[in-house]
């Protein structure tokens, strides 16, 4: 301080330079733009949590409670399961509910999901993949307020959404409280694709939104409540936890697979343009090292790249088993798809139009996955990528501006 006296001006630049960084801190903290990247384990720049790391804004409403809690293996709060870190703070947990690929995420897309016991804790774990897609009212006894914390990807397809409709129905029959703890949308800056139709309403779309939506579980939660999607128009008694620090423009990335065949964020930002294969004769890459980042076929040999599917974790029955299949690794190309926010339809009409038997190429499921007809009218057609877009757009402002735009809770992109 001594040297401060003898020369002011020293001073004048030690408080103005801490005012700079003060300033450069406070600006780091909100700022994150539309390409960075905000991971999970990361401190310094975004003063981040999730939903489920608010602890103060639900733990009250468990007090006292017996509790079921709808979860799986990525259900963490850091390095910890949501399970012990309630029963840590005494929560009553009373019962599990496990949505597709288990509670502890080692089952196959489709594969019917048994229920158990869950080895760690000893408890009840109730299967709602399987025969009872929607929490009984036997399953429901004794809860009192039932939590659902489940990570999503952000397509209408991928079943985690469906599993949220059917619990905040039967919620709402029974008339228990659901609170649900929200998570980013990895895929939640950009919408895209048809719309659906009622006519192909099913467990892999049952609501009229496009393919991808944009919004976070919680924000689809309210827009289910809002327009009044549940059985004969009734609501939850819904109370959604939000995440700090969060909006739809930023690029979150997952600290833990969401589901055994998107192992890391090039198949999570590559699946919504993907998943429409499991409804045509082509893989994706299932029974490989890198689900949802390649496809091909056995009648595709124009293209260089080739892989053989096998067993494995995750996919015990691969499409086109011990096949050797060619087609394209796209690794590489999801880096675009993170950056511009859009279904990439290429994929598609290439391997249509290469496959040798085009009225053997769409199957019903293919119809479900698009939620329309009209998709694979218009591959049958001849029209490009860029003229089937096109005919998306009005429907697409529509959602995003009457529909959407009501439930959003972290801004817009």
């Amino acid at each position: 301080m001594k040297r401060f006296k003898k020369r002011p001006f020293l001073y004048l630049i030690f408080f103005y330079s801490l005012l700079f960084l003060q300033v450069a801190c406070a600006n780091n903290e909100v700022n994150v733009g539309k390409n960075d990247v905000v991971k999970a384990s990361e401190n310094s720049s975004v003063i981040f949590s999730l939903g489920a790391e608010n602890l103060a804004s639900y733990l009250p409403q468990l007090a006292n409670k017996k509790v079921g809690l709808v979860g799986n293996h990525a259900t963490l709060i850091k390095s910890s399961h949501l399970v012990d870190v309630l029963l840590s703070k005494k929560v009553e947990i009373i019962k599990l509910f496990s949505p597709e690929h288990g509670f502890r995420g080692d089952a196959d897309a489709g594969e019917k999901v048994s229920s158990s016991l869950d080895g760690k804790t000893g408890l009840p774990i109730f299967s709602l993949y399987g025969k009872d897609k929607k929490p009984s009212k036997d399953m429901l006894s004794g809860v009192e307020v039932m939590v659902f914390d489940l990570q999503d990807v952000g397509a209408r397809f991928y079943t985690y959404i469906s599993t949220l409709h059917y619990v905040m129905e039967a919620c709402a029959e029974n008339n228990i409280p659901l609170i649900v703890l929200d998570r980013p949308n990895p895929n939640g800056y950009y919408i895209d694709g048809p719309i659906l139709e009622k006519e192909f309403t099913s467990f892999v779309g049952l609501h009229p939104v496009p393919v991808v939506h944009g919004m976070t579980m919680g924000e689809y939660a309210s827009m289910i409540n809002g327009e009044k999607w549940l059985e004969n128009g009734i609501q939850c008694d819904l109370n959604v936890v939000k995440m700090t620090a969060y909006d739809h423009t930023m690029r979150y990335e997952l600290p833990e697979k969401p589901s055994p065949n998107l192992p890391n964020m090039n198949s999570i930002y590559l699946y919504p343009s993907l998943c429409f294969f499991e409804g045509t004769p082509v893989s994706v890459g299932r029974g490989t090292e890198k689900p949802f980042q390649l496809f091909g076929h056995p009648s595709f040999g124009l293209y260089s790249y080739a892989f053989t599917p096998k067993p494995m974790f995750g996919a015990k029955e691969p499409k086109l088993n011990g096949e050797l299949c060619f087609g394209r690794e796209l690794s590489a190309r999801s880096l675009e798809l993170k950056n511009n926010g859009q279904l990439d339809l290429q994929y598609l009409i290439d391997a249509f139009n290469f496959y040798p038997n085009k009225s053997e190429f769409f199957t019903n499921f293919f119809a479900l996955l698009a939620g329309t007809k009209q998709l694979q009218h218009q591959i049958e057609a001849g029209m490009t990528a860029e003229e089937i877009r096109a005919t998306w757009q009005a429907d697409l402002s529509r959602f995003q501006k009457v529909v959407r735009s009501k439930y959003l809770l972290y801004g817009d992109f």
